[in-house]
Parts: structure tokens; C-alpha cells; sequence
């Protein structure tokens, strides 16, 4: 009987260690909002998701292997908390699946993830790139078949560590695996310590020729400062395909109210050149302006609202969302109102 004892008490000491070394987390965001879109002349209403933040749902993992260094895993799928579909239909893990070794001089990350000219402007816009302030809009693919502008596959990642006073960067290469549009290199350096965050950020796909030109150009810079009383937030990104190009600009804040924060954003498109049929895209301007704010119920629950005006020039067809379709030149206006509660 004390055999017994003796073992079982090794067999929970063992378990106990095993559980120190590793941990495996399940997580996620349901987010959904009542929300009204006036696009030209036609109005839709509608329950959206993930107004606020994106609904998830994912589970990650880390795994301590002794000497500084440790792996990690990060499986993350998207889904519409309106009606229970995934938000990709062509991958489940649409967010995304990467496997990670992770030491005291960086992370080597491997599979889909955001590429680092999205999150080169992503981090700076007031509204977190969601609803119908997003600033994602703008980033036009110029007629091509990009499919690197907000994640990549098939990434190959480094990220330096966190100790490097405030400096900080990535640089991912993704293969493309033979397809057009998918074959990405990029990278982003910044500096963040204290109220300050600043970064520039640079990315090249391959495309299809338009003009004799086959490499989809994005670069950009962002910075953000702290005040105290609120945080303003600026960036700049601009993406160039042969003779077309696209600048947009973005301008905004975020500032603490009782329990929650009010949010601001003003956003300008410039387009310049030509287009792929060789027309001038040079009257295609558009500005956004944006408002919300997001009353925070505990640290897992929010009530938002947010509510945005497009104006567009010439044939651009910028939109706060893309239903319903909006004739070329047309303004475009939506509110949201809606309920965050992440897991």
C-alpha cells in the first residue's frame, strides 16, 4: 500500500512539472453589432459581426524546452456571430496557423500570419481596422490579385526579442508556392518605450505584369504618442502597381471617458497614374471621417457605437462596407451599435 502511495505521489509530482513546462489556451471574441449602411441612394440594415473587434476563436500553446528556449503554436479561425458561418469558406484557420521557436534572440515564426506592412499601419488606426470606421478600405489591391494585403501565406517570420530597448522589428518572406499574388517579402522597423511608438514598414508581391511591371509596392510609417489625456495616432501608406499609385493618410485619437474611450479618425485617399486599361485614376480622391466610442462593462465585456461619412471624387468607390454596392463617385455613410465579449 505505501508502494502505492509512494507512486502515485511521483505520478502527481511529475504531472505538476509536466503542467509548468507547458500550457495550452483556449480563447476567443464574439462580436456583433446592429448596423445601417447608406450607400449612394440604397440603405440596408443589417446584424454585422465583429464591429469592434474581429469574432475568434483559437487556441495557442507554448512549451518551455529548457536553455532559453521554447515552441509554440497558434491556431486562430474566424467566424460571423450573425449566422454562425466562418468567415473564409477556403480556410478554416483563416487568422492564423503558425508554429513558432521562440529564444532570447527572437522568434522564428512559420505559416499565416499578418504581414508586417499591414500591421505597419493596422497598429496606428483609431478604430483597430474593424466596423465601419476601419481604414482597411483604402488598401487597394490596384487591380491586382494581391493576396498579401492584410495576412500571407506560407510565411517564414523572425521577430526580435523584447529586450532590446524599445526597438523592435519583422521581416517575413512568404514563397507563394507557385501562385501569383501570394509571394510576399516585407518587413517593419520601430522603436516603442514609454508613451511613444513609432515604425516604417516596406513589402513587395509578385503579380501579374500590368505595363511590364510584375512587383505590387507597399511602404509605409506610423506613429502614435500618448499624452495622457489621449493618444494620437498618424499614419502614412502608399501602395504602387506600374503607374498606379495609391496614398493614404491617416489622422486620429483615442480619449479615456469615465469608463471607456472616445474614438476619432480623419482619412485621406490620393490616387495618381493610370490604371491597368490606361485611364487616369488621378480624380479618384476620397476622405473619411469617423466617430466612436466604446463603454467598457468589465475587462471582457464593451458596448460600442461608431458611426462613418465617406466622400468620394471621381470614380472611387470607397465604402464603409462593401453591401450595398456603391455607384462610382457616390458618398457613403453607416452607424453601428454593438456588444464585445472576448473568452
Amino acid at each position: 500500500m505505501k508502494k502505492i502511495v509512494i507512486l502515485a505521489a511521483l505520478a502527481a509530482a511529475a504531472g505538476a512539472a509536466s503542467a509548468q513546462s507547458s500550457s495550452v489556451t483556449l480563447f476567443g471574441i464574439a462580436d456583433a453589432a446592429v448596423r445601417q449602411v447608406k450607400n449612394g441612394d440604397t440603405s440596408l440594415k443589417s446584424l454585422a459581426s465583429g464591429g469592434y473587434n474581429s469574432s475568434r476563436l483559437g487556441v495557442r500553446g507554448v512549451e518551455d524546452l529548457g536553455g532559453g528556449l521554447s515552441a509554440g503554436f497558434w491556431l486562430e479561425h474566424g467566424y460571423n456571430v450573425d449566422s454562425g458561418s466562418v468567415s473564409d469558406t477556403t480556410r478554416f484557420w483563416n487568422r492564423r496557423a503558425t508554429v513558432s521557436l521562440i529564444s532570447g534572440i527572437g522568434e522564428v515564426r512559420l505559416g499565416r500570419d499578418f504581414s508586417p506592412t499591414y500591421t505597419g499601419y493596422a497598429d496606428y488606426d483609431p478604430f483597430g481596422d474593424n466596423g465601419v470606421g476601419a481604414s482597411s478600405k483604402f488598401d487597394s489591391s490596384l487591380g491586382t490579385a494581391r493576396d498579401t494585403g492584410t495576412r500571407a501565406d506560407n510565411q517564414v517570420t523572425y521577430l526580435t526579442p523584447g529586450n532590446l530597448g524599445g526597438l523592435y522589428a519583422r521581416v517575413s518572406v512568404a514563397a507563394g508556392e507557385g501562385a501569383l499574388g501570394k509571394r510576399y517579402v516585407g518587413g517593419r522597423l520601430g522603436y516603442a518605450a514609454g508613451p511613444l511608438d513609432v515604425s516604417a514598414s516596406y513589402g513587395e508581391t509578385l503579380v501579374a505584369p500590368v505595363a511590364g511591371e510584375d512587383q505590387f509596392k507597399t511602404a509605409g510609417f506610423g506613429a502614435a504618442y500618448n499624452f495622457g489625456f489621449a493618444k494620437a495616432l498618424f499614419y502614412f501608406r502608399q501602395a504602387k502597381m506600374a503607374d498606379y499609385e495609391l496614398a493614404v493618410y491617416g489622422l486620429g485619437a483615442h480619449v479615456p471617458v469615465g469608463n471607456g474611450v472616445l474614438r476619432v479618425g480623419y482619412t485621406h485617399a490620393n490616387a495618381s497614374g493610370n490604371n491597368a486599361a490606361g485611364a487616369s485614376v488621378d480624380a479618384n480622391d476620397a476622405n473619411q471621417l469617423a466617430l466612436g466610442y466604446v463603454h467598457n462593462l468589465s475587462k471582457r465585456t464593451a458596448l460600442y457605437g461608431t458611426a462613418a461619412y465617406v466622400k468620394n471624387k471621381g470614380n472611387a468607390t470607397f465604402a464603409v462596407a462593401s453591401t450595398p454596392a456603391l455607384p462610382a463617385g457616390q458618398k457613403s455613410t453607416g452607424y453601428e451599435v454593438g456588444l464585445r465579449h472576448s473568452f
